[in-house]
């Protein structure tokens, strides 16, 4: 049966006259739904649509000439990523290995140094119960500049942690990427023993500021400072109330004021809540703050730091109840800088551990909101029941989480703070608010997908009307999500665009490290299969005319008069025809509707069968509609949907096709309140030779009544299919081809060509088949009903290869 189908499917599409269905199975789920502009945001979302504008599957995306891969035989996990734009290097940390990348194409002039861990390490590794290959290995987890000429690495070392200085030269041309040996050195409290245990890890000046676990079991974690010249530092060990199972994200640093003595190290990281009374085991995101130049206490916490504070992150939503949902697991930081480097943007990824309710957001928050919440009350354990409550007593001075310096107060160091200073800072590490977001409320979110957001970058592009923030979101599923924000009716009031979702890794791996280069425009996406390099934008698949550039509201884009290209806001070329934050054809593209040119198809179909009319916009989001006109002279009305004409997600079907159903279609495309004429089909039904197919049946309507006659007997969707090929006059089919055949060669000037008589016994008008063109799918479809309708079955030989 199956030969039979490709077979007619081959023949058909040769002779030009029939358009077949391959898409009956992806259209089955659609239940003939038309095309939506997208459904509307419930009290979760923040975001216009649920759909992405375009979404670009494996193969297309590598179609696009600008997308470079890499992957390296025999190493995985590329989670360390650093960028280096003045020597034009990607560098990288993997399994065994450190590699040195070109920026401007990742698959070539590679450059790799093989890292392993010493065979004594491995083999102790193995005795201990651990996996030899998989764990008992070294895997890169920090990768810093440490100055001009040398980077610092570190890796687990199979349970033996390790750093090392690479040098990489001074300038681009030097082509150095070596290990020194006699610069290796211990990697205890830099990087964690457990290739699974994450890292978070700063390198200012020449002091690294990393959150790890400092034991073989992953029990001790703390916030630990080493190398430079100062004494090491760390956090209380084995308190609860300071970390308590903590599992770190990212680390930076950030300047307060101009005074470098102000300067702060914030933390990002989840752990077990202690606060979280009567929840059981809840996990809260964390912030944590420490002072650059904390020198520990002089009599108490020595060594220990006497600056750390945290608080907890809020990123919730609320719900229909009144109660706040919330995303506990942060799992991603991006620190956008602006002018004021004392105050960067901090975007930050969430999801939920929740098995009820599956989501993933971004939130953003602003350091003004983040430092009131560690000026606020701190938190307080008292009364019978040991309840958490703001402290109401007397803070001592200076302020704990004060940063030694004369900005602030005399102090010139941590070591001169006074005992109860040093008491309350250790008893009271937590604080009583917590941060919330810009607006108590994400920027953008998605629910209801069979995917967590899991990293994000952010570029801030300049357009025509103004500067946009556009995110990068990684995906656990090997996806990234390309979302603008947009004002709606002030730069206060932002919609969230979901512009492009892509799928960069054919395997679906999770993305576990992105870097953007602005300079160079493009995204790196690492995961543990292998490296991606993606331009930030593809304006060119926008479309050809001025409308679709402007609808795609892309920033990076716009409409030069000929054709969707990069918007360059210093260029001397005229870019006239950009807008991000309406998106209004009408306005900007008026001028150029004339050139627009509606492409036209020309199909057949034969009477009594289905018929497929295929129209995809660009967009996810546009809505689509139909409209019909029996001829030039009529009217054209909109299409209404029945059982017998049902729209699909990729067109529409018209099950068992009549001769009143011949006519022109369009179809149309409305997004953003801007309608334009996609593709225009003009059909023509050619009648079949069956006489229950012969007529239409009494009381039919054409296609704008609904189909008010008499209602289509329900089929299952894959029975409009079968009769396509199982068609019960295979000669109609040949006929019709030859009819065809002989109008698109006719040839000016000359007669046309006139068919041979037919035979006898052949309908008028008819034209003769070549003989025996049809023959063999007869005879296929004479031994299928042999063998349905014989009672016995002959037993036959084994075929020879003869036979064949």
């Amino acid at each position: 049966m199956m030969t039979m189908m490709m077979m007619m499917m081959a023949t058909m599409v040769t002779c030009g006259s029939l358009l077949l269905l391959g898409l009956m199975s992806a259209q089955a789920s659609s239940s003939g739904v038309p095309r939506t502009s997208g459904s509307s945001s419930s009290s979760f979302s923040s975001s216009s649509s649920s759909s992405p504008r375009m979404k670009l599957s494996y193969k297309e995306l590598q179609a696009f000439h600008g997308v470079r891969r890499f992957e390296l035989e025999r190493s995985c996990c590329f989670s360390a990523l650093l960028l280096d734009e003045e020597r034009g290097r990607l560098f990288v940390g993997a399994r065994n290995f450190l590699l040195s990348l070109s920026l401007d194409n990742i698959a070539k002039q590679e450059h790799k140094i093989y890292w392993p861990a010493p065979v004594d390490w491995r083999e102790e590794c193995n005795w201990a119960g651990k996996d030899i290959n998989k764990e008992c290995v070294n895997y890169v987890k920090v990768l810093h500049h440490y100055n001009r000429t040398h980077l610092y690495a570190c890796g687990t070392g199979a349970f033996h942690p390790t750093c090392a200085f690479v040098e990489v030269g001074q300038k681009m041309e030097d082509h150095v990427f070596r290990i020194d040996p006699s610069k290796v050195e211990d990697g205890k409290g830099k990087s964690p023993y457990d290739p699974r245990h994450q890292a978070a890890s700063v390198l200012i000046g020449d002091e690294l500021y990393a959150g790890v676990a400092t034991d073989l079991m992953g029990r001790d974690f703390t916030i630990f400072r080493s190398l430079g010249s100062r004494t090491s530092i760390r956090t209380e060990q084995h308190d609860s109330r300071w970390l308590n199972e903590p599992k770190f994200v990212n680390a930076f640093w950030v300047p307060e004021s101009e005074n470098p003595d102000d300067d702060k190290v914030f933390f990002f990281f989840r752990e077990t809540a202690v606060e979280a009374q009567g929840l059981g085991k809840a996990t809260y995101s964390r912030i944590g703050q420490l002072c650059r130049n904390d020198m520990g206490g002089q009599r108490s916490l020595v060594n220990k730091w006497t600056t750390f504070l945290k608080t907890r992150l809020i990123c919730s939503v609320p719900g229909s109840d009144g109660s706040d949902t919330y995303f506990d697991e942060l799992r991603d930081v991006f620190l956008l800088q602006t002018r004021d480097r004392k105050n960067p943007l901090v975007y930050t990824v969430f999801s939920t551990s929740s098995s009820v309710f599956k989501g993933s957001a971004v939130c953003l928050y602003t350091m003004s909101d983040i430092r009131r919440a560690f000026l606020g009350p701190f938190a307080h354990k008292e009364g019978p029941n040991y309840q958490w409550v703001p402290f109401q007593g007397k803070v001592p001075y200076p302020r704990p989480g004060m940063c030694p310096s004369k900005t602030f107060g005399s102090f010139e160091s941590t070591k001169g703070f006074p005992d109860d200073v040093i008491q309350f800072a250790r008893h009271h590490p937590l604080m009583f608010n917590p941060a919330y977001p810009l607006n108590r409320r994400p920027v953008f979110l998605r629910k209801n997908v069979d995917y967590s957001f899991t990293q994000i970058v952010v570029d801030r592009v300049g357009a025509a009307d103004g500067q946009y923030d556009v995110m990068f979101i990684g995906t656990d599923v090997g996806t990234v999500l390309k979302v603008v924000s947009v004002p709606k009716e002030s730069w206060n009031n932002m919609e969230e665009l979901l512009l492009e979702e892509l799928q960069v890794f054919k395997d679906s791996s999770s993305i576990i490290n992105m870097q953007i280069s602005s300079k160079r425009q493009q995204l790196y996406v690492g995961t543990d299969t292998g490296l991606a390099q993606v331009p930030l934008h593809r304006c060119s698949m926008y479309g050809k005319a001025c409308a679709e550039c402007c609808l795609a509201r892309d920033p990076y884009c716009a409409w030069d008069g000929t054709s969707c290209t990069r918007y360059l806001p210093n260029t001397k070329r005229r870019f006239r025809r950009q807008d991000v934050r309406n998106g209004d054809p009408n306005t900007l593209c008026s001028g150029d509707h004339h050139k627009h040119r509606v492409a036209e198809k020309k199909l057949y179909g034969v009477e009594g069968s289905s018929t497929f009319l295929e129209c995809i916009p660009k967009s996810l989001q546009a809505q689509v509609t139909w409209t019909y006109q029996k001829n030039t002279d009529s009217s054209r009305d909109e299409v209404r949907l029945d059982e017998r004409v049902l729209q699909l997600e990729r067109g529409l079907l018209v099950r068992s096709a009549l001769r009143r159903d011949a006519g022109l279609y369009q179809c149309h495309a409305m997004e953003h309140g801007f309608t334009q004429t996609l593709l225009g089909i003009t059909l023509e039904v050619v009648p079949s030779s069956a006489p229950s197919l012969s007529a239409d049946p009494p009381g039919h309507l054409d296609p704008r009544s609904g189909g008010q006659g008499p209602p289509a007997s329900p089929r299952l969707w894959y029975r409009d299919f079968m009769q396509l090929v199982d068609h019960p006059n295979l000669s109609t089919v040949d006929q019709v081809c030859e009819q065809v055949w002989l109008r698109k060669n006719r040839q000016p000037g000359k007669a046309p060509a006139v068919a041979p008589p037919p035979k006898a016994g052949l309908p008028p008008g008819s034209v003769r088949s070549p003989p025996n063109k049809w023959k063999h799918l007869q005879e296929i479809r004479k031994g299928r009903n042999r063998r349905t309708h014989e009672a016995k079955l002959t037993l036959r030989a084994p075929r020879s290869a003869g036979e064949w």
